[in-house]
């Protein structure tokens, strides 16, 4: 059993819209949740949905689901005060409906161009080593720097470096166990789920996805994600 938690819990502020919430800001007529829902949808390896979305935008959501022909989504679930918080309630309801050796694909609503071959690679990285972390090469020069001043203390090996994404997928054993250590400590600090498994001594195994694999999160990133889905279109439409 194989099923994508996806989260767009987030009020996405630094996108600036006063309208909505940025997995709702539209494309071509189609919102960015729906974008990153199909690719689950579409996807014979996933059996089902489940999704985290802030609560006044819960039935808003189930009209677009019914409007854009979305059938796998098995439950809509609020977020909670935090990103950790909104992803355990995911987790949560995944773990009342279905078994303990399910795989979970935890991915960004505002990740709408993850595609057909990262999504089958995370499920079989997992089954392999029981982790898979969605990562792509760093492409610029990664410095540390002191925390008492601007001054940068060391260079890393750009080789040896990689940017986590998502998905970020793991069994849903584990996932729920590394949660309820962190309610028990208190923790409620985590930025993702990786840092979560890393942090309760989970290994953490990489799967290279492609750099179009963005996030949304401020408005140029909506830009790039336009022009890489007219640019897609138009490969279509010549035959590319």
């Amino acid at each position: 059993m194989n099923v994508a938690l996806i989260f767009a819990g987030g009020r996405g502020q630094r996108m600036n819209t006063k309208t909505v919430p940025k997995q709702f800001l539209e494309l071509h007529g189609k919102p960015i949740i729906i974008y990153t829902l199909e690719q689950f949808e579409e996807h014979s390896e996933i059996d089902a949905i489940v999704v985290v979305c802030l609560e006044p935008y819960q039935k808003y959501l189930q009209k677009l689901l019914k409007k854009f022909g979305i059938q796998k989504v098995q439950a809509i679930v609020p977020g909670g005060e935090s990103g950790q918080e909104s992803i355990y309630h995911g987790v949560s309801k995944i773990h009342e409906l279905f078994p303990e050796d399910t795989i979970v694909l935890v991915h960004d609503g505002v990740r709408p161009l993850i595609d057909e071959e990262t999504i089958s690679a995370n499920i079989e990285c997992v089954k392999k080593n029981g982790s898979a972390v969605t990562v792509s090469p760093a492409i610029e020069t990664i410095a540390l720097r002191s925390e008492q001043s601007n001054e940068m203390k060391d260079i890393v090996e750009r080789r040896r470096c990689c940017m986590a994404k998502a998905p970020q997928s793991f069994v849903l054993r584990d996932l729920w166990n590394a949660h309820q250590k962190a309610i028990a400590e208190g923790r409620n600090d985590f930025i993702d789920s990786a840092s979560l498994m890393r942090q309760y001594g989970y290994k953490l195994f990489t799967v290279e996805g492609s750099p179009s694999n963005i996030k949304i999160t401020t408005p140029s990133d909506f830009y790039i994600f336009r022009a890489l889905v007219d640019a897609r279109e138009a490969e279509q439409i010549m035959g590319l």
